[in-house]
């Protein structure tokens, strides 16, 4: 039975694409430490000298990140500063929310909010 809530094909597959981007170790651990520090963010060796990431591979992760919009970037001066983009991650949560929490009540809002408190 379709949700009453269905987001369309292509808006499911950028979800996806998403998860996708975040399901590496390192960069759960980029968007976790970026989260850490919003909203000022951080510059890359910043990042690098937090996870111990080698910097090509640091660059390669931040750019994954970026190409499905999670993190954004702003050059200043000779840095790029890196910020967790919350609008893209509220809008990742409020769909797995509106399936597990309001359709089919497979977990309970209070279990979520206790959780994030």
């Amino acid at each position: 039975m379709p949700s009453v809530q269905a987001k369309p094909p292509d808006k499911v597959a950028k979800l996806a694409d998403m998860l996708s981007a975040m399901g590496s170790e390192p960069r759960l651990r980029i968007m976790q430490l970026l989260l850490s520090a919003h909203p000022d963010g951080l510059v890359v060796t910043e990042i690098q000298d937090e996870l111990d990431i080698p910097n090509s591979t640091l660059s390669h992760h931040l750019e994954k990140l970026k190409g499905e919009d999670l993190v954004r970037v702003q050059r200043e001066s000779t840095f790029l500063r890196y910020t967790a983009n919350t609008d893209a991650l509220q809008e990742l949560l409020q769909f797995l929310y509106a399936e597990c929490c309001t359709r089919n009540k497979a977990v309970k809002r209070e279990q979520i909010v206790r959780l994030c408190k």
